[in-house]
């Protein structure tokens, strides 16, 4: 049961629909460094003061006037969005009419003033901020929870034509194949790339690695909901072998109904598997899409869940790769409500029917690109660049 969120990836940074406060700007608040307020606190004069409390009292009227608009809004955008949501249910046809068609609104009062004489306050100590685990973190943990060591691939080349292999049997096309590809790590994504990171002196923005960008959780659930078809996989590779390649899978077949037997123990359900996933057991089984002969399964049914979902819905006709990534990125029920739309309407939709507004005033690439035919187009131009670099033409060359 995949969540409405659109998750960070090379191809659109710090995109998220998870509710959430709205983001505190540099604006907004206010602070400045204790060596300077200490300096202005000594310095600011009664009419300074008077000047800056004149200042805050306009800013707060227009901030609540904002929030008492933009709180309408995306009241209006969550009602659509349910109402939208019953119709489906019944069958009935959703028309423009279901959509918030306006623009969300936009703050242009005056900025938070700086106060000249800040009050003296104790500091309250920041928590630290949480650690992103990295792939050496996935490896160490299956070691440690499975006794297991993800088999990696000889060459980049290797891992290519067994994703291609097995992508093409489960049914996905080479166009959806290397076109999400190209846009998820950017037409030069490894088998193992991990977003944000490239060696020492980066940072990590997210568990996602991988040519789809699976998050730990997304590793959780696939195996909960598809462990049985990767377990009869693996079941029917290692029964062609012997001797010690035998063996090897042998472990590898233990291994992995450990890990499918582990994700089951909650129920199917994303925040139930969001917590499974942040535990060492958890970073084990996101380890296995680093695995030759699991992580094609993994990243290919990543996409394919997508696909049967649109089935499942009624949506026979293929979809694109554009459309595919938009289910990749935003959830399977919030990507099909994009995709299943008339032209015409995409032209007119805001993007913001789709988000909820902590996430949308936090992506400026759906701010930019306003409208779901925009969105796709932009999509699409990521995609159709990206597809001419090294890593893609090889993915291509896999099929």
């Amino acid at each position: 049961m995949r969540p409405h969120l659109i998750r960070l990836c090379p191809g659109f940074v710090a995109l998220a629909l998870t509710a959430g406060a709205v983001p505190v700007t540099a604006g907004d608040s206010g602070r400045l460094p204790s060596s300077t307020a200490d300096a202005m606190a000594q310095a600011a004069s009664p009419q300074a003061i008077a000047e800056y409390r004149r200042k805050l009292r306009e800013y707060q009227e227009a901030r609540a006037t904002f929030e008492e608009e933009a709180g309408t809004y995306w009241s209006a955008i969550a009602e659509k969005r349910r109402a939208r949501n019953a119709k489906r249910r019944e069958r009935a046809q959703v028309t423009l009419d279901d959509y918030v068609l306006t623009q969300p609104p936009v703050y242009e009062g005056p900025k938070r003033p700086v106060n000249p004489a800040p009050e003296e306050e104790e500091e309250k100590p920041r928590p630290p901020r949480k650690s992103i685990p990295l792939v050496a973190d996935f490896v160490k943990a299956a070691a440690e929870q499975f006794q297991f060591t993800p088999e990696r691939p000889a060459t980049e080349m290797d891992f290519k034509r067994a994703y291609a292999r097995y992508a093409r049997a489960a049914g996905l096309t080479p166009e959806q194949a290397v076109r999400v590809y190209s846009f998820e790590t950017g037409g030069s994504g490894n088998h193992d790339m991990q977003s944000g990171y490239r060696g020492p002196g980066t940072r990590a923005i997210s568990t996602a690695v991988g040519y789809n960008q699976l998050l730990t959780t997304n590793s959780v659930e696939l195996m909960a909901e598809q462990g049985h078809e990767f377990v009869k996989a693996l079941a029917e590779r290692t029964a062609t072998l012997s001797g010690p390649a035998r063996k090897a899978m042998d472990h590898k077949l233990a291994v992995l109904k450990k890990m499918v037997a582990f994700t089951r123990t909650v129920p199917d359900d994303w925040s139930a598997h969001e917590r499974l996933a942040d535990t060492p057991q958890g970073w084990a089984v996101h380890a296995m899409v680093l695995d030759i002969d699991v992580g094609p399964m993994l990243q290919t049914h990543k996409l394919l869940t997508s696909v049967i979902f649109a089935r499942a819905k009624g949506y026979t006709r293929p979809l694109t790769a554009a459309e595919l990534e938009m289910m990749n990125l935003t959830g399977d029920g919030t990507g099909l409500d994009m995709v299943t739309m008339p032209q015409a309407m995409r032209e007119q939709v805001p993007t913001s029917n789709f988000f909820q507004r902590s996430g949308y005033e936090r992506n400026p690439v759906a701010i930019r690109n306003n409208t779901v035919a925009r969105l796709l187009a932009v999509t699409n131009e990521r995609m159709d660049f990206n597809s001419n670099k090294p890593g893609a033409k090889d993915l291509a060359g896999a099929f």
